[in-house]
């Protein structure tokens, strides 16, 4: 991994994150999500570093992998956690520490940024793959379960 590379993602590298984005959708959750949508959606965090950032790995001029960080204000803790998303290595290049590389370096910025508390993610709960990677990783599974009403992608709520 020493010609692996980590940088944030800037304007120019939109159509690899969201070819990835939508890449990652259909094959973790087989969903074909819009891509006007995702493209607009990538280019928002983009251009609004308060919305959140990506990561990407580079490889020479390839990028094989990525990753998005968004915030979730802890009143509890009096900071902030940061979520761990979008996560995308493409296939060729998984087992091989590409996220492992992408979980350091977030890990380093997080421990170096005033007010952040923790680092947070969740995974589809079939994919054990990626549970065994978070746990090697040092992060623990909680006892929350995530509910959500997606006014986009699922159905709505029942009032």
């Amino acid at each position: 991994m020493n010609d692996l590379v980590i940088r944030r993602a800037e304007n120019g590298d939109l159509p690899r994150l969201v070819a990835h984005n939508l890449a990652m959708a259909e094959e973790t959750e087989g969903k074909i999500l819009d891509a006007a949508r995702v493209s607009d959606g990538t280019r928002a965090v983009l251009g609004d570093e308060r919305k959140g950032f990506y990561l990407l790995a580079r490889r020479g001029d390839a990028v094989i992998g990525q990753l998005m960080i968004t915030y979730e204000w802890s009143d509890w803790r009096n900071g902030v956690f940061w979520w761990i998303q979008s996560v995308y290595v493409v296939p060729a290049e998984r087992r091989q520490g590409v996220y492992r590389a992408l979980y350091a370096h977030v890990s380093a910025m997080a421990r170096k940024t005033e007010n952040v508390c923790g680092v947070r993610l969740y995974v589809e709960k079939e994919n054990r793959s990626a549970q065994e990677t978070y746990r090697a990783l040092g992060m623990n599974r909680t006892d929350y379960l995530l509910f959500e009403v997606d006014y986009v992608l699922g159905e709505s709520d029942k009032l």
